[in-house]
């Protein structure tokens, strides 16, 4: 059985869980998207099958391109979630670690921002760059985790932010949290 961690921010939630984001019944799920919004792996593939990859694809070129840092959002067809937020990580090693911590977290913030503007209540992020565009997730966890509680703080809305996460990245997301609440 999968753990959840949970943590209360104001009116709104924040939670941990070890599973596949495709399956998530929240008003927004986040892809790991690339800047030109194509279809392309990991995460971001298992997307682009589960809402119908030409129906998707079509949305994507229709808001394309999407600079590092920053988020896009279309319908999210054939998912459980009725959108996906597609929020461009960097690339870890095409920056300095400085540059590449401030746009994995602008990355976050665009994403929350978009969610906000259309009323969402609910939104389930991957581990955004920690894949194959390099992004140490020993380093990304803790800035993650940073971004979502002050955003919230400020904020108070989405009501629920969830972090969905694989097997290999949840617990040092976990120990991330843990970290911050000591």
């Amino acid at each position: 059985m999968s753990e959840t961690l949970s943590l209360h921010i104001g009116q709104s939630r924040l939670e941990l869980i070890e599973g596949d984001i495709v399956t998530q019944a929240v008003d927004a799920i986040v892809n790991a998207a690339n800047e030109a919004l194509q279809q392309g792996g990991g995460v971001c593939g298992a997307i682009f099958r589960a809402a119908g990859v030409d129906q998707l694809q079509r949305a994507c070129n229709a808001v394309a391109p999407c600079p590092t840092g920053e988020a896009r959002i279309t319908p999210g067809f054939a998912l459980p979630a009725r959108y996906v937020i597609h929020a461009v990580g960097p690339i870890f090693n095409l920056y300095a670690p400085e540059e590449a911590d401030r746009l994995l977290v602008s990355a976050y913030h665009s994403s929350l921002a978009l969610a906000r503007q259309y009323g969402l209540q609910s939104i389930a992020f991957p581990s955004i760059a920690t894949g194959i565009y390099g992004f140490p997730v020993e380093r990304a966890a803790p800035l993650v985790l940073r971004a979502l509680v002050d955003d919230l703080r400020l904020h108070q809305a989405p009501a629920l932010v969830r972090m969905v996460l694989w097997r290999d990245t949840f617990p040092i997301y976990r120990a991330a949290l843990k970290q911050m609440q000591a």
